[in-house]
């Protein structure tokens, strides 16, 4: 299975839909909680952020291990470094998920026909090639992005303060 024009233009753009969502709220409205422990707009985006590099790990460990590695289920609240991306600023965020797509764009699309192939297991997904891991990573950026809209329009939710310049 080879990079296809739809992945490889979700994984070149899909993130940008982000800022054109953020753009006419106020900075208050990136931190109100819908319910109590869910997550606001700025840790779904800190979530995006800290995922790419979660996500460019295990790339890297299935192109260079000599046997198919397994992978967890990834859970950010069991992750350690998750901690200081929720602290980020959104301009920070923002800036790090743009350079760090760059980087993915140019790894995932510059692989060989045989390294798209390579493979690792999820846990629950089992086998995947990375062609799959893409596809994976870019609807799972997408369901927290769909989140984020919803967050930023829903109008039961407070909105009122500065507004964003991002």
């Amino acid at each position: 299975m080879k990079i296809y024009e739809s992945l490889r233009d979700r994984l070149r753009t899909q993130h940008q839909a982000i800022e054109s969502i953020l753009s006419p709220l106020d900075r208050t409205r990136l931190l109100v909680h819908p319910q109590p422990g869910k997550w606001n707009i700025l840790e779904n985006v800190a979530h995006l952020g800290r995922y790419q590099l979660v996500f460019i790990d295990r790339v890297t460990q299935i192109l260079h291990s000599v046997e198919e590695p397994l992978f967890e289920r990834y859970v950010a609240e069991e992750d350690p470094e998750f901690e200081s991306w929720r602290n980020l600023s959104i301009e920070a965020l923002m800036s790090q998920i743009e350079s760090d797509r760059k980087y993915i764009y140019v790894l995932i699309t510059n692989l060989t026909e045989a390294a798209q192939s390579r493979a690792g297991t999820h846990k629950k997904y089992g086998k995947l090639t990375i062609v799959q891991w893409t596809e994976f990573f870019v609807l799972h950026e997408a369901h927290h992005i769909y989140t984020i809209f919803q967050l930023a329009n829903d109008t039961a939710l407070p909105s009122a303060g500065e507004k964003l310049l991002i």
